[in-house]
C-alpha cells in the first residue's frame, strides 16, 4: 500500500498503485491536462511558461505533469521567424 498526498487538495490517501492525485480531484486533474495538450497542439514549440501564461494557470502544474510523465521535453528546431 502507498500513502500519497493529492497534488491538488494536498489530501493523504491510500492506494495500491502510487497515484498523483485523490479520486475527487481526478476530474479536475484531466481536465487541466486536455487543456495543455489542446494548446500544445495548436502552439507546439511552447515552454511551460508560456502555457501557463495562455491557459492562466500556475507554471507549477506543467511542471507536475513533466515530473510525472505524461508531459515530454522535446528538442525541436525553430525555422525563420
Amino acid at each position: 500500500m502507498y500513502i500519497n498526498v493529492c497534488k491538488h487538495c494536498k489530501k493523504v490517501f491510500k492506494t495500491r498503485i502510487r497515484q498523483f492525485t485523490c479520486k475527487d480531484c481526478l476530474e479536475k486533474d484531466q481536465e487541466m491536462f486536455n487543456q495543455i495538450e489542446d494548446y500544445l497542439k495548436k502552439y507546439p514549440n511552447s515552454n511551460a511558461l508560456q502555457i501557463a501564461e495562455g491557459l492562466e494557470i500556475d507554471v507549477y502544474e506543467v511542471l507536475k505533469f513533466m515530473e510525472e510523465g505524461r508531459l515530454l521535453v522535446s528538442r525541436g528546431r525553430f525555422g525563420r521567424l
